[in-house]
Formats: structure tokens, sequence, C-alpha cells
């Protein structure tokens, strides 16, 4: 009876034996994001809570690639209009029926009766004022200059707070009502609002598909202060999305709940209904679940997050059961991950791995204003540098320190943006140190001997990573360079000292990456544009690399639709990039991750974008297997069960004897 007792108690199960049927994904988190403030979180982690928490004017498609904005909060995307005053509008025409989660922030303003409110146009002029407040720091704010008087607003909130305290102490909606707004954010009525640029920017509307800028109740900010007990808004989000933030504990855990009051419940928008369009493998390739075409989002019930600082425990619990999808350690990837499959013991589990390149690239640049590897050095330079792309190999390295997680990169667009060919082979991408050479002797560096000065040729690889994993990644590079005969030496310093390097413009050679801010290809190639140098604007083109043919295809191309006649203009600007050899083009980041058979619409997206509203879970499924898993282990309790038999029976045997 003892034995039975306990088996039936043993359980290593860390979830309620009542939410064993439930739709509820389970997940983890290593740190708590540090702000939850839609204006400033920026990092995946707090993505995670905030784009599910808060809709956006617009969104992505979930299935297609390359990416596509689709409506969200609003009925269309707007297209752009030439004003009277010659400036390009944007106009957006909220959706009906999309309210707050209800708070108490609206309690406190409004009386006991109303927990929440309709969403305004207004709420999306706060957020756009809160973006161009100074004292909010958001990250992108910079990004809206476009935007008429948006900087212009920031100066006078800035300005008034430092003449007059009172001003200061007010609550910051009265603040941006007495500064007298954005002139170029115009309300029309509770529905319709109106941004208007000072120059045309037709990636301002990516802004829209990010949290950033999606509708703010004045309320929330004002109420969560910090004061008396309350929360600030930085860990208190109020938004509209179809989750909202149940339980919040930075060091435990954190829950999405489903919104029973989200508009898409009400309403056939694009964004509430699973898409039927997509890549044609989808369905093949069992990421997406067919029975979930046309069906309404979303299908989960909550979303739980708990704290796990170990990756390694946490994948435990992933192969358990315990958590529904995972990253692969890398002291586990070769037994998970075997000729760039899933190894045949994790498929007889019925996983699933699921790979997607990220709008990221990482490239070796060179310095073109040095005079020996840049544009002074005409075509001698030139060669050396295409001599230098021919004898780096992108796909071993990635072999050798990523476990092959990576697209070797052909040119400076990563997949799933407009302009990316995956069938593209850069000429001077493919390894080959025979034809490196030659050029290397065309340069008149045979060998890696100058021939005018007859003298080794030395250059400089500077870096500000000093990790023994950094070292051997760049010693990868120097070690290829050096069958040509070419002198290249490792400068290492620490970070700073590297980005003051950078500034000084005293670099040869160096590593560097980018990730999108939005899938556009103006946001890769924007890279390369004259006016972005560093040395000249302190702009992200740290390679210096200036061509006036470059320049002019980019000003044609970066505010057209996709087009082909875009495409046409991208294809120019790659075949100069190809000749002239800025960068050395390495590989754009790949993630690998793992879910079990029971979850279902698995597929990438590459992004930091929310989709949990698509994912579905077979939680009848996920119990079975992992009962089969997880079965406990009983002959111990038996054997303890005899033992305690074994010693107790001669006791109870002698008291018997002595009662008698």
């Amino acid at each position: 009876m003892l034995a039975a007792t306990i088996i039936a108690a043993c359980s290593n199960n860390p979830y309620p034996d009542a939410d064993q049927d439930a739709k509820v994904l389970y997940t983890s988190f290593r740190e708590a994001p540090r702000t939850l403030d839609p204006a400033v979180a920026y990092t995946s982690t707090a993505h995670h809570i905030t784009a599910n928490v808060f809709d956006t004017a617009l969104e992505y498609h979930f299935r297609k690639r390359p990416y596509e904005l689709i409506p969200g909060l609003v009925e269309s995307v707007p297209s752009p209009e030439v004003r009277e005053d010659g400036r390009i509008a944007y106009r957006f025409t909220l959706r009906e029926g999309i309210r707050f989660h209800a708070d108490a922030c609206f309690v406190r303003y409004h009386g006991q009766d109303q927990r929440t409110r309709a969403v305004q146009a207004s709420d999306f002029a706060f957020a756009l004022m809160r973006l161009a407040d100074p004292a909010v720091n958001s990250p992108i704010r910079s990004s809206l200059f476009a935007v008429n008087d948006f900087k212009s607003f920031g100066d006078r909130l800035v300005s008034m707070r430092m003449q007059d305290k009172s001003f200061a102490g007010l609550p910051v909606h009265e603040q941006y009502e007495m500064a007298g707004g954005i002139d170029g954010v115009l309300v029309h009525g509770t529905g319709t609002f109106e941004i208007a640029l000072d120059q045309p920017d037709a990636q301002i509307l990516y802004w829209f598909a990010l949290p950033f800028t999606t509708p703010t109740a004045w309320e929330a900010v004002a109420y969560y202060d910090g004061n008396e007990g309350r929360e600030r808004f930085a860990d208190h989000p109020v938004g509209t999305g179809p989750f909202r933030l149940a339980a919040y504990d930075k060091q435990y855990r954190f829950v999405l709940a489903a919104n029973e009051d989200w508009y898409g419940l009400k309403s056939a928008a694009p964004g509430s209904i699973f898409p039927s369009e997509g890549e044609a493998h989808d369905i093949a390739s069992g990421v997406i679940d067919a029975a979930s075409v046309g069906k309404p989002l979303p299908f989960l019930k909550r979303v739980e997050f708990r704290r796990e600082r170990e990756s390694i425990p946490r994948f435990n619990k992933f192969l358990q059961g315990y958590y529904d999808a995972g990253d692969i350690v890398k002291e586990s990837f070769d037994s998970v991950v075997q000729n760039d499959r899933l190894s045949p013991e994790m498929a007889d589990l019925g996983m699933k791995l699921e790979k997607a390149a990220e709008p990221t690239v990482y490239y070796i640049g060179f310095n073109m204003d040095d005079p020996v590897v840049g544009r002074a050095g005409g075509d001698r330079s030139r060669k050396l540098r295409q001599a230098m792309s021919l004898a780096i190999d992108a796909e071993r390295y990635l072999k050798l320190f990523t476990n092959g997680r990576g697209v070797p990169a052909q040119s400076v667009l990563p997949p799933g943006l407009f302009g990316h060919d995956a069938g593209y082979r850069n000429p001077y991408r493919q390894p080959d140190l025979e034809r490196a050479a030659a050029l290397l002797v065309e340069a008149g560096y045979a060998n890696g001997i100058d021939a005018e000065s007859g003298a080794p040729l030395k250059l400089t690889f500077d870096t500000g990573n000093t990790t023994s994993q950094a070292k051997l990644q760049y010693q990868f590079h120097i070690n290829a360079w050096r069958k040509l005969g070419l002198d290249v030496q490792l400068a290492v310093t620490n970070y700073n000292q590297f980005q003051a390097k950078v500034r000084r413009g005293a670099y040869q050679i160096f590593t560097w990456g980018w990730i999108a801010d939005y899938p556009d290809p103006e946001n890769f190639l924007f890279l390369l544009e004259s006016s972005k140098a560093r040395s000249e604007s302190e702009g992200p083109n740290t390679a210096n690399f200036k061509n006036a043919a470059y320049d002019r295809l980019f000003r044609d191309m970066e505010d057209m639709p996709n087009t082909e006649e875009r495409r046409r203009l991208i294809v120019q600007m790659l075949e100069i990039l190809e000749r002239e050899r800025p960068w050395i083009e390495l590989y754009f980041r790949e993630n690998y991750s793992l879910s079990h058979a029971w979850l279902r619409n698995t597929k990438p997206f590459g992004l930091t974008y929310p989709t949990y509203k698509y994912v579905d879970i077979d939680p009848v499924k996920r119990a079975d297997l992992r009962r089969g898993w997880n079965a406990p282990v009983t002959w111990p309790l038996y054997a303890l069960a005899l033992l305690v038999i074994v010693l107790v029976a001669p006791g109870f045997a002698t008291f018997y004897r002595e009662r008698q």
C-alpha cells in the first residue's frame, strides 16, 4: 500500500494537472527584459511580450516571402499621397471594435464602470509624440525625423521643460498638448490619422509594423508612474493585442493569456484569420497545418515563460517534453543535427527541425579610405581585394565555428528580402586560390611581394573582440590569405579602442555585421551609400565605400515599390559591389530550432516577430508522449517497500508473541 501510494504521487511534471488538456504553450527565458515600454523595448526577449500584447497598424504576412506588409489595426496599407503643400502623406483609417485591455488605469480617470475604452486615432498620435520626446529615449527616434515637425517637437519639449519647472511636472499628455503636438501627425476625428513627411521615405511604413508605434493609452502612462505602490509603465503594458500580460514575475515566470475582447475575434481582418496563401512547400513540409487555414486566431489560450538561466537544463526539459520548442545547445548539436538534417534518434521522437535565415549579414570589410587596400590604389587595389575575397571559404568557416548554422552570402541581401536571388553566385565568392594568385600577379603582389618596392606587403586586420574564440575565427581568414603569400597581422584591441580607430580611419581590414531594422533591401544597400560613410557622417558605411554610380542607383531604388524596375536597379548595384569588393560577404545568420510533434504552424519567421497567435498545439498528443518519456522508475520504490517489510516484520512478530 505504501509503495502504491508513493508511485501514484510520483511525477516530475512542473505544470498543474488541470492544464494537461489545455492549449498552453510552454517556453522559457533567461533574463527578464529591462523594459516593456513599447516606445523603448528593442530586444528579442522584450519583443516576445510586447509584440503579442501590443497590436500594430500594419503587420507582416505570416507565410509569404519576400516579406509583405498587410493591414493590422487599420483597414488598408496606405499609399503615399501628395498634399497641397507638396509634402508626402500617409493616411491610416482604424478598424472598428478595437479596445484596450481592461485595466485599472481607465477606472482611475473614467470611473468605476469603465475598465477599458475604444482605441482612437489620437492614441497613435500620443505614441508618436512619445517617440519624439527625448526624455523617453526611444532607440528609433531619429528614424522618424522625416515626419514634419517630429524633431522640432522634441526640441520644444526640452526647451519648455527647462524654462518652466511647473510645466515639467505635468503629466506628459498635458505637456504634449501644451507643446502643440507634431505638425506632421494629423488626427481626423476618432478613426483616422495622417503622417506628413518633409521628404520621401518609403520605408517609414515598416515602423508601423513594430510595437514602437502601437496605439498607447495616455491613462496607462500617467497612472503607472511607480508612485503609491503602483508599477511603472515599463513593467505594466496595456495594449490591444491578441494576448494580455496576465502575470509578470521577473525572477520566475511570465504569462500571456488570450485576450477575450480582441478585435480579431469579431472581424475578418487579414491578421485575424490563418492565411491560405504562402510558400508552396509550407504545408508539404509540415511546418504549416492545412487544417488551420481559414480559421480564426489565436489558437492558444496561454503562453507561459519559465526562467531558465542555464542552457543545458533548459534543453533537457525540452527533451522531456516540458518545453514545446527549444534552441539546440552547442554541446548537443552533433547528436541532434547530422548532415544538416535531424538525427534519426530525434526524428523517431517526432521532433521537427526548422531553419530560417535571419535578415542579417556578416562580412569582412576593407577601409576604402586606406591608400593600400582602398580606392586610391585604383585597379591594383581592386584586384587585391578580389584576390582576398576568392581566398575565403565561408562554408568551411561556418562548419568550423557555427556548427554550420548560417547561409554563405553571395551578396549583401539575405534570403526573404526583395532582390535576393537564391540562384546567384558571386564570381568572387567561390573559393579559388589559383585564380586569386593570378589576380595578385596582375595587381603586382605576386606571392605577397610588392613589385614596386620589392618588400613583402604587410596588411593589418583590426578587431575589437579579444576572446580566444574570436581570435581563432580571425586566424582562419589570416591563414587563408597566407596561402597566397600575404602577410596579414591581427591587431587586437578592446571594443572601445577599436571604435576609436574606426572613427579616426586608422584601420585596413575588419569584420562587421548588420541586423535589419525592417525587411527591405534599402536597409542593407544603404550600408554602402556614400553619405553614410563612417569617415564623413559617423554613418553605418564602415567600409567608407564611395561610388557615384552606386549612389545614383541607390537614390533611384530606395523609395520605389517592389517592382521589376526596382529589381533591375538592385542587380546593377550588386554588380558594382561584386566588382569593387568593399566587402567580402561571409554569411547570413541562420536560426535552428526544434519543436515537438504536437506543435503546429512552426514556420520560422526570421524576423523577431510575434507568431504565437498562429501557433497551435495538440495537448492530447503532448500528454501521451510526455507520459511515455517520463515514466517513473518504480523498482527502487518496490525495493524500499520490501526493505521496510524485512526490517519491520521481525519487530511485529516479537511484539505479537509478547502480547500472547
